[in-house]
């Protein structure tokens, strides 16, 4: 192999080394009040509580009295059953409103387990976002529709790249099914 090729496959690869050990980058600023809604989940490197999902998956955030966020994701399942979960999420820091916690495990009136739920990419409409976690072993790619244009997703995929995130760990996710997302507030 030619010297050169090889220096610049070693070159490539330091790169997106780099990338992957550097520290996520977060978008600015997020406005609570206009990331409430539904939103379609095109595609997501899924959690363990994910994993059944095959089509349909959206989340929907409410913005409740004390500030925090009720959260409440839904997926079919591959029987086309209904799955639900609810938790809420909350803005730990001001300062750094883009850099949420979210918590599915409710006990004795307290969320447990808060998880790393960072915002990294945002369209200046809310029309699409990015969130990322720490680790880069989890990620989603959301959007207000239940697709996205083809270059505003390719933009999407360079961007979660340069970020360190490797696309081919993400699951494209079927929105065929659209049903009505249940939405009761939960304390």
């Amino acid at each position: 192999m030619h010297r050169g090729v090889v220096i610049l496959m070693v070159l490539c690869l330091g790169v997106t080394a780099a990338a992957a050990d550097a520290p996520l980058r977060v978008v600015e600023s997020v406005d609570a009040a206009r990331y409430m809604g539904l939103w379609y989940s095109i595609a997501s490197i899924p959690t363990s509580f994910e994993r059944q999902c095959v089509q349909g998956t959206t989340a929907a955030y409410a913005l409740l009295g004390d500030g925090r966020i009720q959260v409440t994701n839904t997926c079919y399942d591959v029987n086309g059953a209904l799955d639900v979960a609810q938790g809420q999420a909350w803005i730990p820091d001001p300062s750094e409103s883009s850099k949420l916690k979210v918590s599915f495990v409710r006990f004795l009136g307290i969320w447990w387990f808060g998880a790393p739920y960072w915002v990294i990419d945002l369209a200046p409409d809310y029309a699409y976002a990015v969130v990322g976690h720490p680790s880069r072993k989890y990620g989603w790619i959301l959007s207000r529709t239940p697709s996205l244009p083809d270059e505003v997703f390719s933009g999407i995929v360079s961007r979660l790249e340069s970020q360190g995130y490797d696309f081919r760990d993400f699951h494209m996710i079927d929105q065929s099914i659209n049903m009505p997302i249940p939405a009761a507030p939960i304390g």
